[in-house]
């Protein structure tokens, strides 16, 4: 099987992965050599380019939202294995997509959070010759090089590294749940499990 399918350009890549997934993770701690490993629950819903929530996120940019080609909305629930007693994690963010080339495979990726912080985020977007997506972002106190692909149409790829205040790397294996499976996501609010991690990236998901 070869490691992506084939895709066109980057909004193709977000519409397959719409849907709901659980994401098992294991992210390595440099400096404290140390690892930690489980999962979270995603959900992830398209959004029209016309969407109030997408224009208002490109204005907030100062970019143009006649560019804006759709995005996400992606809510997430999980918690850290090192959490202290009754800590989670969960939230939501949406994100816009503005292709700065002819076929939509490089760009500008808008968000109304950030991972690493709350604030309004821009990032970067780019797809490599094995139709897999990159995703760079700056923070003020650090960086992230994410790279997600496709190994089927229901499980997802994901490496992500962030230097910075905080150095890690992370490798996920996303399975999508279609509607006649029996794990069920919990809604935001509900951590995934005594035992998991979540599973958030820079994106958000």
């Amino acid at each position: 099987m070869s490691e992506t399918l084939p895709i066109a350009d980057a909004i193709g890549f977000f519409r397959l992965s719409c849907g709901r997934w659980r994401s098992q993770r294991s992210s390595h701690h440099l400096l404290h050599r140390q690892a930690e490993a489980g999962s979270s629950f995603i959900d992830v819903v398209e959004l029209l380019a016309s969407d109030p929530r997408l224009v208002a996120i490109a204005q907030l940019h100062g970019e143009d939202p006649a560019r804006l080609v759709g995005g996400c909305r992606v809510r997430w629930s999980g918690s850290m294995a090192w959490d202290k007693a009754g800590e989670a994690h969960e939230g939501e963010s949406v994100f816009g997509l503005i292709p700065t080339d002819a076929l939509g495979r490089e760009g500008l990726l808008l968000r109304d959070r950030g991972y690493a912080e709350t604030a309004p985020v821009a990032g970067r977007f780019a797809m490599d010759g094995r139709d897999a997506l990159l995703l760079t972002t700056a923070y003020e106190t650090m960086s992230s090089l994410e790279r997600f692909s496709f190994a089927g149409a229901d499980v997802r790829l994901r490496t992500s590294t962030v230097e910075g205040l905080s150095n890690t790397a992370s490798f996920c294996i996303e399975t999508r749940l279609d509607a006649g499976s029996d794990a069920t996501p919990p809604p935001p609010g509900a951590a995934a499990g005594p035992n998991s991690a979540e599973s958030v990236s820079l994106l958000g998901w």
